[in-house]
């Protein structure tokens, strides 16, 4: 645990593994980070992530952009 976490309990990034429609907590934290943007999604409000990829996303278009990505590569 480093300081700020002692000071202001952050908890910092969680590791998530990502099932059809849930996810399980690996390692605790309160967030994860958009797979695209980077932005923290609090675990409270995540709700677009691939099972496939194992990727979250901050919201539905960037979830569906990133669906046409990579569908793009496969094809």
């Amino acid at each position: 645990m480093n300081r700020l976490e002692t000071l202001f309990g952050l908890k910092g990034e969680a590791t998530v593994r990502y099932l059809d429609g849930e996810f399980q907590l690996v390692s605790p934290g309160e967030f994860v980070r958009c797979a695209v943007t980077g932005k923290p999604i609090s675990l409270d409000d995540l709700r677009y992530w691939s099972v496939e990829h194992q990727e979250a996303y901050a919201s539905s278009q960037i979830s569906y952009n990133r669906f046409l990505e990579l569908q793009s590569r496969k094809g």
